[in-house]
């Protein structure tokens, strides 16, 4: 039976004193080092605490300023709505939609300068290098602004278009593309609705040119043709009488801001004369008075026994007119019986049989 000894507790050697040595020391330095920066730290946090706390309230000041503002020019444009001479002067919607596209456009912008301004600031704060950032921020910039220019185009074409109030809701525009009463005004999209109904998307930034035909007055403009031989004076003080009595019938008296004008003649032809008529009327009402103009106008002439010309018929695109040459025969040498054609074209007399 064989009985092993236990083994006899080694001494401490210079290894294991030199581990707790270097872990003591380690510790040392770490609590130092914390106790160095903490006051760094806590200064770094709270102005990071403080940059966010700015920024937030700021931002909620600044946008409830511009929402308050934006509500008090809605409520002002439904007050004069209603008065006599605000109806006509002023569209509720037209103005709604202006000034909250407006709003939008400043809220985000206000957001965006805010916050950013606010992230740069906590960067410079936890001593970030802001260059390298801001370099590949320009770089990201340029290469999203040659990416979507077009939408930026959109962009910056609808924001100077609702500020300059070129057109609203209601107005009756031709944008070279399209013609149509404004539906609704966006900041990169306008909607019209065509006279058929076809409702038109129009990219601001294609529009190159705004005929707003719903701003401050239109003209009313009605060519009469008669017949060459009738009496001119008679036909105008019957075309003056028609816009008179018209300027006093309602509706037509507040659509008409001024007397219907017989401006002359505007073209004469061997069958026919063109008389001009004329008239200011309320933006967007002219084609409605255009219609009624013709119409008593073609009934008092009719009554008076004044003939109306008939219109020339359009030439068609495309035909010529007959060429009047075509029907007359090329000159002919045989036309002529001394001519030396005709000579040797004369039948042989017959030989003489009898003799």
């Amino acid at each position: 039976m064989f009985w092993s000894a236990s083994p006899a507790a080694t001494p401490p050697g210079p290894h294991r004193r030199a581990s707790l040595d270097d872990a003591t020391e380690k510790a040392t330095n770490a609590a130092g080092w914390v106790e160095e920066n903490w006051a760094t730290w806590l200064t770094s946090a709270l102005q990071i605490a403080l940059i966010i706390v700015i920024a937030v309230i700021l931002r909620h000041v600044i946008r409830r300023t511009i929402t308050k503002l934006i509500e008090r020019m809605n409520r002002t444009a439904t007050a004069a709505q209603g008065t006599a001479l605000g109806g006509f002067l002023v569209n509720a919607e037209r103005r709604r939609q202006r000034s909250e596209a407006i709003g939008s456009v400043l809220r985000s912008v206000a957001s965006f300068v805010i916050m950013g301004t606010a992230a740069l600031t906590v960067l410079s704060v936890l001593k970030i290098n802001l260059a390298p950032l801001l370099a590949s921020a320009g770089v990201a910039g340029v290469a999203i602004g040659f990416g979507a220019r077009n939408l930026v185009t959109d962009f910056l074409s609808g924001v100077f278009m609702i500020l300059e109030d070129q057109y609203g809701v209601g107005d009756e525009i031709d944008a070279g593309v399209a013609t149509g009463t404004v539906v609704e005004v966006g900041l990169r999209v306008t909607k019209l609705r065509g006279p058929n109904g076809a409702i038109w998307y129009i990219r601001n930034g294609e529009v190159k040119r705004i005929g707003n035909l719903s701003q401050g007055w239109s003209t009313a403009t009605v060519d009469v043709m008669i017949a060459q031989d009738q009496d001119l004076d008679r036909a105008r003080e019957i075309i003056t009488t028609v816009g008179e009595e018209m300027s006093k019938a309602e509706p037509w008296n507040e659509q008409l801001w001024e007397a219907v004008e017989v401006l002359g003649l505007s073209e004469v032809h061997l069958d026919s004369v063109t008389i001009g008529v004329s008239a200011k009327t309320m933006p967007g009402k002219a084609p409605g008075i255009e219609r009624e103009l013709r119409w008593r106008i073609k009934k008092a002439l009719d009554a008076a026994g004044i003939t109306l010309a008939p219109r020339p018929l359009p030439d068609t695109p495309g035909e010529t007119p007959p060429d009047p040459s075509a029907a007359v025969s090329a000159p002919s040498a045989l036309a002529s019986p001394t001519s030396p054609q005709s000579l040797a074209t004369t039948p042989i007399p017959p030989p003489n049989l009898g003799k």
